[in-house]
């Protein structure tokens, strides 16, 4: 059953790839609106931490962004709602998406970034201001269910986003490497794992597999998995056409892995991508009951090995403890041999 389950999904993606072009021709899709670089961040700038997804039920996590924030050289503004709750959610929908809009329109404010995760992210996009937004770009970061903000607010501005760290992340000394050179410094990096041994003869960790060889050129968009597919098909979902789309998850079934996948083949984003790059898919396990299920790894060369783009798997980005920070809209050239990311221009002016 497995087998034929197999065949059938990578015949699906075979036959998916070979009409792409006549999909593309047939299909109208929306205008990538004209690229927005934020200015970067420097010290003694003011950045804003916002929640726009769930409450943080302790004090001590906002104590602790805060002074990682000054750490970093930053003054540091809660947003009004920040420590709200309703339900699981931090604030109703309108005072999520009410601080968004607020820190966006406040002069005073040079960036703005997300306290944590969870969910509720989607919620909020059709709250928010976008043309005020696309008159005052800012830095605007955040990771998991902040994919969906990150991608709307590009979709619908051109702004270059952030899928960085949280501010409730662990601040190590590698995500704040990567954080300041792409956000404060201006860098045009190359971003590439390094190759840990410690006491092993081999490295375990930080290591890149490539599915499919090759290099391409493409604006960066995606994030997390789950959160992406669940905003298909609306104005928010970002443009795909010629795009590298990197995915990350955590804390789901294979199944659902596979499900989220072919949420994206069958509604043609995989046949638009110029490339893909795979972080971690972290405690991404068969589950309980789960007879005869397909590996990660299975899945991902059922979906990607017959797209006929390059894809690499394992750069450091996702439910991991040391992070990049990625420019979600940047113009990008991967390199699926090398396992490498690089950015044609700084992402911030």
């Amino acid at each position: 059953m497995a087998t034929n389950r197999r065949q059938f999904i990578a015949g699906a993606a075979a036959a998916a790839a070979a009409v792409a072009p006549a999909a593309r021709a047939q299909t109208t899709l929306p205008a990538r609106p004209p690229t927005v670089r934020p200015r970067r961040l420097q010290p003694g700038d003011t950045v804003a931490l916002i929640n726009p997804s769930s409450a943080i039920y302790e004090r001590a996590p906002y104590d602790i962004a805060t002074e990682t924030l000054q750490a970093l050289g930053f003054k540091v503004r809660e947003a009004p709602n920040l420590r709200a709750r309703y339900g699981h959610f931090a604030g109703t929908d309108a005072q999520r998406a009410s601080d968004v809009n607020a820190m966006f329109a406040d002069p005073a404010v040079h960036g703005l970034l997300a306290m944590t995760g969870g969910s509720g992210g989607n919620r909020i996009l059709p709250r928010l201001d976008y043309a005020l937004i696309r008159r005052n770009p800012k830095f605007l970061g955040g990771f998991s269910d902040i994919t969906a903000l990150i991608n709307a607010v590009h979709a619908q501005t051109g702004l270059v986003t952030f899928h960085s760290p949280v501010a409730a992340s662990e601040w190590n000394g590698f995500s704040v490497e990567h954080f300041r050179a792409a956000v404060m410094d201006a860098t045009a990096l190359t971003l590439v794992n390094p190759r840990d041994r410690d006491d092993a003869l081999v490295a375990r960790t930080g290591r890149i597999t490539t599915l499919r060889g090759g290099i391409a050129r493409g604006p960066l968009v995606g994030g997390n998995l789950a959160v992406l597919t669940s905003m298909a098909g609306s104005p928010y979902w970002p443009p795909f056409d010629g795009a590298i789309l990197f995915l990350e998850d955590v804390n789901e079934y294979i199944y659902r892995v596979d499900r989220m996948l072919s949420t994206l083949l069958i509604g043609g984003v995989l046949q638009r991508v110029a490339g893909v790059v795979l972080g971690a898919f972290t405690k991404c396990e068969p589950g309980d009951g789960n007879y005869g299920t397909l590996t990660l790894d299975e899945v991902f060369d059922d979906y990607f090995k017959p797209l006929n783009v390059p894809v690499y798997r394992g750069a450091l980005f996702g439910h991991i403890k040391r992070k990049f920070t990625l420019p979600v809209g940047l113009a990008c050239e991967m390199d699926a041999d090398a396992g490498t990311l690089r950015f044609l221009q700084p992402a911030v002016l």
